[in-house]
């Protein structure tokens, strides 16, 4: 019964750092935020690091230009993807030429994204650029210890279930 409860809890405290890693991760931290926030081109990726007037100015106009050059979410690439999930047989490679297929979609958008934050960070003054590098810095030490935290949340978890299965 201990091993059970402790399995629980290792896997309770997984699952927990890892939606805490895949908000850090995936978070869309280098798109300025319009609307209700009006933080304008100052957004995640630029706290801390105070912008000129013109600055904002032109990364509002790369982020205006950013979007309007974004293609549309495939929504039949999704429903696709949906009717291979509730099929009644699973066909492996049907699922994984799809997978693959809305992968290289979401490279091309990730490379684009490249170049947009490639362009904004050329627009700031290299003591911009310091503080921009200092604050990489310390979200990837942030995300290292996450990753420590899950490794040893695993290897609890891994052993407490060997552990139960030699009892």
């Amino acid at each position: 019964m201990r091993n059970v409860t402790a399995a629980v809890m290792a896997s309770t405290l997984a699952l927990s750092v890892s939606s805490q890693a895949a908000g850090v991760v995936t978070g869309d931290n280098w798109h300025p935020t319009e609307g209700l926030n009006q933080r304008s081109s100052q957004s995640h990726m630029f706290d801390g690091i105070s912008l000129n007037e013109h600055q904002r100015q032109q990364l509002r106009d790369l982020m205006q230009q950013a979007r309007h050059n974004q293609p549309p979410v495939n929504v039949n690439e999704m429903e696709t993807m949906h009717r291979l999930v509730t099929a009644e047989n699973f066909d492996e490679r049907a699922v994984r030429a799809q997978a693959e297929k809305m992968a290289q979609e979401q490279v091309m958008r990730q490379v684009e994204m490249a170049r947009v934050r490639n362009q904004m960070y050329h627009l700031l003054t290299p003591e911009q650029q310091a503080v921009l590098h200092k604050k990489h810095d310390q979200r990837m030490e942030e995300l290292r210890d996450i990753a420590r935290t899950q490794q040893s949340s695993s290897l609890m978890l891994s052993s407490s279930s060997s552990t139960g299965s030699n009892q």
